[in-house]
């Protein structure tokens, strides 16, 4: 597999014009969170957003690796099952007050009872069968069973202040509830900024939705003191607009600039572009359950997706290499694994495969199709670079092979409603692994669905393998980092063998920015305006 530069250079192509006293940044988003409320809802623009204000236990860096950040170190117990954290001493919330093992306790209390969240974080905390406080500044949680992606769960949320949500007393976490605490904060005091006290580098100075969200400089700040006194959040949906604004300097950084735009965007000597790899692989998932099918005709109402040489003539049917050079404009590198080789679980030994139509001619005539079948491919329109554009060109190559392939392209959230009916035989999307590595797909994407163990959450293909979710729910299980790496590699050459699930590629996002700045790319594609700064 091709190797992926996670901090790609910044293409500087003009004059280093930004200068080092300024003071403010203005950056266009191409969405704004639904709330600033660190604990409200599990999307992509909240989680990027209260990156500014509010920090985690631990944290992701830009590549993804689990770094210090409120808790400066951990061990695990021999058995795996009890983990202590270590706190940073001398941290203070933006309102003065110290931050102590009580907040994080109150955060764990708070995460399932955030009242109407749309997408609880309950499962980052879910597997935590006691979480205690020894004393201000040690917290020691205990699991039912070895859980390695505890890590990785605690870096998904923020720590908010249980003295700023009116909390004055002691707290106890327990699963089954928090004693003590008889109600929460609703988000409403997190948007109006009565409650949006954090422990980062930015504090909250107003969020006006549609229109902007402002922040100031924590002076106070532990670590290391933010470049920008004030920063700027402009949420500008529509990607011509970002492009304008950038131009005629209205913004000084923006996210998912076109890849039609990109071209362009670097011959003007105003602006720097810089890219780097992401984690988010783009697939195409097999209906592995319906027959009949929705979707697909000349079968006699047989599924042939349940056929894994069908599965195979598909893959060997699709020019990877294609896709990219013509569609993508060089923003992806080709996937035949779940996550890039720079993440944990990738088995070094999968190459990538090369297109074959006359394999895929050959293998579909095996399976009974030597006149091919009718097929739909279910795609959003507006959700991942290109999205619609792919689906259309996978179509045009699987009816040269002789599948007649038509596109049904959505909006996202038509789309991602329609999937979970089980309305596509065949969907293009995307997932974007956080630091777990190979553990986040396996157990979201192509574990057999099981809420009890939370597996399959996100399986719309309905695909189950037994043999697979035993070395999954054992990588689960296994805390020593080199055994647990294996086990995910061997689960992902199930996959591949099997043709479970069909990763086309990684997207490579780009940004771009005023002339003379330039930032840090991160590998789950958020914008964290802290990496911001002159070039020189």
């Amino acid at each position: 597999m091709k190797k992926l530069s996670l901090l790609a250079a910044a293409l500087s192509l003009g004059a280093l014009s930004a200068p080092a006293c300024a003071q403010s940044l203005v950056a266009g988003f191409a969405s704004e969170p639904s709330s600033i409320d660190p604990l409200y809802h599990n999307l992509g623009p909240n989680n990027a957003t209260r990156k500014h204000m509010f920090e985690s236990l631990i944290a992701e860096g830009p590549n993804l690796a689990i770094i210090p950040k409120l808790a400066e170190s951990w061990t695990t117990s021999e058995d795996g099952l009890t983990w202590t954290f270590n706190l940073r001493k001398g941290v203070k919330f933006h309102d003065g007050g110290a931050f102590s093992a009580r907040d994080f306790l109150y955060t764990a209390c708070r995460i399932p009872n955030v009242p109407n969240s749309p997408s609880s974080m309950a499962g980052f905390i879910k597997r935590a069968t006691s979480i205690e406080a020894p004393d201000d500044h040690t917290i020691t949680v205990t699991t039912a069973a070895p859980y390695p992606l505890l890590l990785t769960d605690f870096a998904s949320f923020g720590v908010i202040s249980a003295s700023a949500n009116g909390h004055s007393g002691a707290v106890s976490y327990k699963k089954e509830g928090c004693p003590g605490i008889e109600s929460y904060l609703d988000s409403k005091a997190y948007n109006d900024g009565s409650a949006t006290i954090g422990t980062g580098p930015y504090k909250f100075v107003k969020f006006v939705p549609g229109e902007n969200i402002v922040m100031k400089r924590n002076d106070d700040y532990w670590g290391e003191k933010a470049h920008w006194e004030t920063i700027t959040i402009r949420p500008i949906t529509n990607a011509g607009a970002r492009v304008a604004a950038l131009l005629a300097g209205d913004v000084d950084v923006i996210e998912k600039p076109p890849v039609q735009d990109l071209d362009r965007l670097r011959k003007n000597e105003k602006v720097d572009v810089v890219q780097g790899a992401s984690s988010r692989v783009i697939y195409l998932h097999f209906d592995h359950a319906g027959e009949p099918t929705p979707g697909i005709g000349g079968t006699d109402g047989k599924n042939p997706l349940k056929d894994v040489r069908v599965r195979k003539a598909i893959s060997l049917a699709i020019n990877r290499p294609l896709i990219i050079d013509r569609i993508m404009g060089g923003l992806a590198v080709p996937a035949r694994q779940l996550v890039p080789d720079f993440m944990v679980g990738v088995d070094k030994s999968i190459e990538l495969e090369k297109p074959d139509m006359k394999e895929a001619k050959r293998l579909l005539a095996e399976a009974g199709y030597p006149d091919g079948f009718t097929l739909t491919i279910g795609s959003p329109n507006d959700r991942y670079i290109n999205d619609s554009k792919i689906a259309q060109t996978v179509a045009q190559m699987l009816t040269r092979a002789g599948i007649k392939t038509d596109v049904d392209a959505v909006t996202a959230s038509v789309f991602f409603k329609r999937r979970n009916k089980y309305e596509f035989s065949l969907y293009l999307a995307g997932w974007g692994s956080s630091g777990a590595g190979m553990a986040s797909p396996l157990r979201a994407l192509v574990a057999s669905q099981n809420k009890e163990k939370g597996l399959g959450g996100t399986n719309r293909g309905r695909y189950s393998n037994p043999e697979l979710d035993a070395v999954i729910e054992e990588a689960l299980a296994t805390v020593e980092p080199k055994a647990h790496q294996a086990l995910l590699a061997k689960a992902s050459k199930i996959i591949v063998d099997d043709v479970a699930i069909l990763p086309l590629h990684f997207e490579v996002t780009p940004w771009a920015l005023k002339a003379g700045l330039t930032m840090t790319p991160r590998a789950d594609q958020h914008t964290v305006l802290t990496s911001v700064r002159p070039a020189n």
